[in-house]
């Protein structure tokens, strides 16, 4: 290991020089991920053994060498509270202590509760929606509790995104809830639905917003991509007597025609794989692209709740973001639909919220 490039909460970036130059680039070095709670601290020297998967296949989103260890200081073994096995069965199992399991303090609370008490939930495909919602809610309410509940259908350690990270520094959201598999956030849970209940109970949230992490996997098929979980989040965001709120996939730049105006991840998710009804936000985009989205949308009417909501103004909203707008490589210049739509999303979510209490 050469140096620390840089680092944020949960994860530190390093440089690392390659004893076997095959994935790199003819440097003899490449960028590394570590994160501290599975490895320990790397340090200027240390030999560091890695995982190269992603690099060699040129991934956008994961494309580092992972440190899988530093082989002459390990970590001290866990010693808990905490019993729940998450990456179970993996070389890198760890031990965190779950918000529903019997050693929390929160065990009794989430125990006994069955409900979100009417709480929104917005449900995303991309991870990259994320901040592009927050910029939404915060047009007309800045003061909401927002709460992320990653599950584990992208990146599974919640510290390998950096705008996670930067909005709970910056106060966007109050925490982050990782689900299943998924880990490292502020609170653990086994499941999305006491993902969801921690979310209200525990950390006194005024919406959800439910989204895998970085590192979206799709096939080209029609079932074989792991936002096909956005269908279930509606579920199970109902069950728990929540407000489902779909926001759409949309592009106007993507290349591949089956991602082009409302996403066949979308029309899969919402229409065949969520049986619940949810707010599905239409944003009202310009011109012919505008119309597509619009009629491409009616393919969800007899199973959701259709709500058209106006874009003007949330460009300017959209430039708030204190974390970098992308998805697929894309920014919000480049493709500005996509993000509008997720705004759209949040803004409609705003008007669901009962207006707080400032009077004493």
């Amino acid at each position: 290991m050469l140096r620390i490039r840089r680092e944020w909460p949960g994860a530190i970036e390093l440089d690392v020089a390659l004893a076997d130059d095959v994935v790199g680039d003819g440097s003899g070095r490449c960028r590394g991920l570590a994160y501290p709670a599975l490895v320990g601290i790397p340090e200027p020297g240390d030999t560091v053994l890695l995982n190269t998967t992603a690099l060699a296949m040129g991934l956008g989103t994961g494309g580092y060498a992972m440190v899988v260890a530093i082989p002459n200081r390990l970590p001290k073994d866990p010693d808990g509270p905490g019993h729940l096995v998450k990456a179970r069965y993996t070389p890198l199992q760890t031990t965190v202590l779950g918000a529903d399991e019997q050693d929390s303090p929160h065990h009794a609370l989430l125990r006994d509760a069955d409900g979100l008490d009417g709480m929104p939930v917005v449900v995303a495909d991309l991870h990259s929606a994320l901040p592009a919602i927050l910029c939404g809610i915060r047009v007309t309410r800045p003061d909401a509790r927002v709460v992320y509940v990653m599950p584990d259908g992208g990146a599974l350690p919640a510290w390998f995104s950096m705008s996670a990270a930067e909005l709970r520094l910056r106060g966007w959201i109050c925490g982050t809830v990782t689900v299943g598999q998924a880990f490292g956030g502020d609170v653990e849970t086994v499941t999305l639905h006491t993902g969801l209940l921690a979310a209200r109970h525990v950390l006194h949230a005024d919406v959800a917003v439910v989204a895998q992490g970085p590192g979206n996997l799709g096939t080209g098929t029609r079932w074989g991509f792991s936002g096909v979980a956005a269908g279930e989040a509606v579920n199970a965001a109902a069950v728990l007597a929540g407000r489902p709120v779909a926001a759409l996939r949309v592009s106007e730049s993507d290349a591949r025609e089956r991602h082009v105006g409302v996403s066949h991840h979308s029309l899969t998710a919402y229409g065949r794989v969520a049986l619940a009804r949810a707010d599905v936000v239409v944003p009202m985009l310009p011109g012919e692209f505008g119309a597509r989205v619009t009629a491409q949308a009616q393919a969800l009417a007899d199973r959701h709740t259709l709500v058209h909501v106006p874009v003007d103004g949330l460009h300017e909203a959209l430039t708030t973001s204190p974390v970098r707008l992308s998805s697929m490589g894309r920014g919000l210049a480049e493709d500005p639909a996509c993000f509008l739509t997720s705004a759209a999303a949040g803004v409609h979510t705003a008007a669901l919220l009962p207006h707080r209490d400032t009077a004493g």
